[in-house]
């Protein structure tokens, strides 16, 4: 029996503008998706995928069919034939493509069965990263119940292959953050680590967005076209990454509302949470979201919140929990 675990992560700065190169922060939470595979008798592969309750065994050739599935659904996808939304239709289904994908790649040939144990305290939907997470965690699972270990790019690599399957085209930047752990400035696919937040982060789950990410993104793509966009969030992210070296707490918060309101241009920041931040704002903090956001509802996923201290008293009242996070320097284990 082997176990992996992978973190979840937030964007500091830079979200959907990553895709069309512009540079992004984000850093590794402790929030973890865990995997563990372990042989077994029969020549059956099962999934345990417990924050699902998902409990199911197939054969090894069912399970090459669900994989050949979502990939031709991934190719109609691509010549416009159908939204990202209805190639994968069930959240266990990234599991299980990710393991089928992985196997196959590796050219790994097997007689016994295989069982495969999932569980995650990542907020699906929630803009953490949390189907990075788990596919990194399945797949180094995996490996490690075969006895083989692979380098960082393998992972990364098959791992972008899963992902698209769930946001279309994807920017790579959740599976990175992932694997290395850390602060990480992210650029058309190179990255570099930074000091880590001088002062609190905290984190306030807003409720799973309306919309999925890969809608987010083909919404974005019209706001990105023909406009200075690009620019304006470089220009945001380069502040944001100039105040981590510098440790510049009022540096930080500006950058953190610059990078608010080009969200909010965009589309992705729902009514009632622009309010909010407008409220907290008030009471000296900077907050923004930290993923895809929504094109429609009232919620929007995780809210980052940067201040000296907890506004947990104005989240409560207002219905919200709050979260102080810490920074995960390990990535996958």
């Amino acid at each position: 029996m082997k176990t992996a675990r992978a973190p979840g992560k937030l964007i500091l700065s830079g979200e959907h503008a990553v895709v069309y190169g512009a540079p992004a922060v984000a850093m590794a939470v402790n929030r973890y998706a865990k995997a563990t595979a372990m042989e077994q008798s029969d020549s059956l592969i099962s999934f345990n995928l417990l924050n699902l309750s998902y409990h199911k065994s197939m054969t090894k050739k069912a399970l090459k069919d669900v994989k050949h599935r979502l990939g031709e659904g991934y190719e109609s996808f691509k010549r416009g034939e159908r939204s990202i939304k209805e190639v994968l239709k069930l959240p266990f289904e990234l599991s299980q493509y990710a393991l089928s994908h992985f196997l196959e790649n590796i050219n790994h040939h097997y007689d016994s069965g295989l069982k495969l144990t999932t569980e995650s305290d990542i907020p699906i939907g929630a803009g953490m990263g949390s189907s990075a997470a788990m596919v990194l965690a399945v797949m180094h699972a995996s490996a490690l119940s075969q006895q083989k270990n692979f380098d960082k790019e393998y992972y990364y690599q098959h791992a972008l292959d899963a992902e698209n399957l769930q946001h279309g085209k994807s920017s790579g930047i959740d599976i990175r953050v992932s694997l290395q752990g850390g602060c990480l400035a992210f650029q058309n696919g190179e990255f570099n680590k930074l000091p880590q937040p001088p002062i609190p982060f905290f984190m306030v789950n807003t409720g799973k967005p309306e919309s999925s990410t890969g809608e987010c993104v083909e919404q974005v793509k019209i706001h990105f076209e023909n406009s200075n966009l690009q620019s304006d969030f470089t220009d945001v992210t380069q502040h944001f990454i100039q105040a981590l070296n510098n440790s510049d707490i009022h540096a930080l918060k500006n950058a953190t509302k610059d990078n608010h309101r080009l969200l909010c241009q965009i589309g992705v920041v729902p009514e009632k949470i622009q309010n909010l931040i407008i409220q907290l704002e008030n009471l000296g903090y900077a907050a923004k979201i930290c993923g895809a956001g929504s094109i429609s509802g009232n919620t929007a996923g995780m809210l980052m919140i940067i201040g000296e201290n907890t506004p947990q008293k104005f989240c409560e009242a207002h219905g919200y929990n709050v979260q102080t996070i810490q920074c995960d320097s390990d990535g996958l284990q």
